[in-house]
C-alpha cells in the first residue's frame, strides 16, 4: 500500500504564497492537468518527480512541460514551494531552493509555520 502524503502550500513571513501566484497564472486546461498532478502526489504517485538538492521537481509532460517544485518534511508532508515550466526550468528551480533555505531558515528559528491547504 503507498502511504498517502500530505501537501502543503508554503506561504512566506508576507503573506506571500509562491505556488499559489504561480498557479493563478494558468490557463483553465493547465489549471487542470496541474490539479491532477497534486491528487496523483497526494496518493503517493511519486513516478514523475526527480529529486536534486533537497528539490523534487514532479515533471508534467504536456504542452509546454509543466514543473511543479516541492520539498519532502518528514515522510508524509510535502511543502509545495512553486511550479513553472521546461522553458523557465533552471530559474524556477532557484527560486524553489531559495524559498527552501526561507522555510528551513524559518523552521530552525522556531517560527510558526504558515500554510495554506491544498
Amino acid at each position: 500500500m503507498v502511504a498517502r502524503l500530505e501537501l502543503k502550500e508554503y506561504v512566506r513571513a508576507d503573506g506571500s504564497n509562491p505556488y499559489q501566484q504561480w498557479f493563478d497564472t494558468l490557463d483553465l486546461h493547465a489549471a487542470a492537468k496541474i490539479a491532477v498532478a497534486k491528487v496523483r502526489l497526494a496518493n503517493g504517485n511519486v513516478s514523475n518527480l526527480k529529486w536534486f538538492s533537497g528539490i523534487g521537481e514532479y515533471v508534467i509532460n504536456w504542452g509546454p512541460g509543466y514543473r511543479i517544485y516541492l520539498a519532502r518534511d518528514g515522510e508524509s508532508l510535502m511543502i509545495l514551494l512553486g511550479g513553472g515550466t521546461k522553458k523557465r526550468q533552471q530559474a524556477d528551480i532557484d527560486l524553489a531552493r531559495f524559498y527552501l533555505s526561507e522555510y528551513k531558515e524559518r523552521k530552525r528559528c522556531g517560527e510558526w509555520h504558515q500554510f495554506n491547504d491544498s
